[in-house]
């Protein structure tokens, strides 16, 4: 968008300029630029090739961390729910921690104001593409129009036959409202209502219709193709993919020959000691044990569908260049999870290793923003991204966010974020890392399922890594007596970053266990 200024805007626009280098300068609220919110799902941080160097293919992704601010060491805090993804999408859109959430995240409460919601006050037109995986209440207030919305209880697991819902304000999403995106006998794209014969996948592939990337991606598109009102826009473009089935077009699996896979230096056929979450459904998508095959496999699968996601991701920008839109655009890029594929014999995300569950992308990119190719090192969480966007654009942060505004470093006004993160998966497992090492302790500790009633899981196990020279997290320090100092120091560090947090069960609606009643 090309903006004329006069003489007084062009002041104020070069004073912002010198006092903040990495934003660029709008003349007054009716000009503030755009917001285009890409969430990916599963997608860890390595899985973007200029960020982890690894073997898959993402032209548009590395072109946005070339072209932006990314940064090195954002993390999901963790998840009281096998289903990371809840509390993930929860901490992004409410901009609250991990033990702020209304218990596992399923809900956003009206006084947990959503990013939607603070950038409709702030008089931006909101609109959401894709995945939600909260209350319907949350999504009918958080937005003023979408497309293509997709998890609100219909589920195929198979990316070529996903169940979607048109835009409905009244949040109501009924099952019979739900249809395919389908390919008729004359190869037209036709909508289809669900039947009784529609199983459980996955079973498709390009030929019976198109992928969830690809549909999502044409709605964002489209939207922004045909956007022609004065305001500007927040979008909320929330992908399925990578997360399993990892299901890509022929073209994109056959980039990647399953015995030309390497492996990392994290790759394990199984893991050295139970977890507390070891059998439930994302690690029985492979075999025990995880042979060098089956990980490479699995590792080409997900190599595959994030390349195939990097194309759509390349339509949607695309779009914004064609639109005139992009010089006026901040694109807001991150994943929701890690994901293990392999590494320490695990497959799933239900695990605070780094790249296995918690290490997530997170690039600023669009024209709004000037420091091309700089990367930021220092450790924040996913719910510091919902303040970061409002102080970039100028608007203002809910007081019920409780995240951490990442202006002050992108403006170099400051090198340190924050000196420590903290991460609690269920009552099983709680990290604490701090400086260049991080711990991670176990328990064994109770849970409960309805097949199985109430039973026990989980192992009592230490380790500490320094993450800075082992960050794939292969060499445990924590029997070596030279760190015996270090170690215990970070136990009583973890303890009262615990008790800062509330990490407690009576502060998590609905929890019945808590780490801390197994922990000695």
């Amino acid at each position: 968008m090309n903006l004329q200024y006069k003489i007084t805007d062009l002041v104020i626009m070069i004073f912002l300029l010198l006092s903040f280098p990495s934003v660029k300068a709008q003349k007054s609220n009716t000009n503030q630029p755009n917001v285009l919110v890409i969430y990916t799902d599963d997608h860890r941080y390595t899985g973007i090739h200029a960020l982890g160097n690894q073997q898959v293919e993402t032209p548009h992704m590395d072109n946005l961390v070339n072209e932006g601010v990314s940064f090195s060491n954002t993390y999901l805090m963790g998840a009281f729910s096998g289903a990371t993804c809840i509390p993930s999408r929860a901490m992004l859109l409410s901009g609250r921690n991990l033990f702020d959430l209304e218990g596992q995240g399923h809900v956003i409460p009206k006084e947990h104001i959503t990013i939607g919601e603070t950038f409709k006050k702030a008089g931006y037109y909101t609109h959401i593409v894709g995945k939600w995986h909260q209350d319907n209440k949350s999504l009918s207030r958080s937005f003023d129009s979408g497309d293509r919305i997709m998890g609100r209880g219909v589920y195929l697991t198979d990316h070529f036959r996903m169940p979607l819902w048109d835009w409905d304000k009244r949040g109501e999403y009924k099952k019979d409202d739900a249809y395919l995106l389908i390919y008729n006998n004359k190869g037209e794209l036709v909508r289809r209502a669900l039947n009784t014969k529609d199983k459980r996948g996955p079973i498709g592939t390009e030929n019976n219709g198109p992928h969830t990337s690809e549909i999502f991606a044409e709605s964002a598109s489209e939207f922004i193709t045909n956007y022609d009102k004065k305001q500007p826009f927040f979008m909320y473009l929330a992908f399925h993919a990578p997360h399993d089935p990892r299901q890509a077009p022929e073209v994109y699996r056959n980039k990647y020959q399953t015995e030309n896979i390497k492996l990392p230096p994290s790759y394990m056929m199984q893991h050295p000691f139970d977890n507390g979450n070891m059998v439930l459904r994302d690690e029985e998508l492979a075999p025990w044990p995880r042979t060098k095959i089956v990980a490479q496999q699995h590792l080409a699968d997900y190599y595959a569908i994030i390349t195939h996601l990097d194309t759509q991701i390349g339509k949607v920008i695309e779009a914004l260049k064609e639109s005139g839109d992009y010089k006026n655009t901040l694109i807001v890029l991150a994943g929701d999870s890690g994901l293990a594929v392999g590494n320490h014999g695990l497959i799933g995300k239900q695990n605070i290793y780094d790249e296995d569950g918690v290490h997530v992308p997170f690039i600023l990119a669009g024209g709004v923003i000037k420091n091309k190719g700089k990367k930021i090192e220092t450790y924040n969480y996913i719910h510091d991204i919902f303040p970061t966007i409002c102080e970039i654009t100028n608007v203002a942060i809910p007081n019920s966010v409780t995240g951490k505004s990442l202006l002050p470093v992108i403006k170099q006004e400051t090198t340190e974020h924050r000196k420590t993160t903290y991460h609690a998966y269920k009552q099983f497992q709680r990290a604490y890392r701090k400086g260049e090492y991080k711990l991670i302790e176990y328990v064994r500790a109770k849970d409960f399922n309805k097949r199985k009633g109430e039973f026990e899981s989980g192992s009592r196990v230490t380790q500490l890594f320094n993450v800075k020279k082992d960050p794939w997290e292969t060499i445990d320090l924590s029997f070596q007596p030279k760190h015996k100092e270090l170690l215990n120091q970070m136990k009583r560090e973890m303890k009262d970053k615990a008790i800062e947090l509330g990490d407690k069960k009576e502060n998590i609606y609905g929890e019945k266990y808590d780490f801390w009643d197994y922990y000695y």
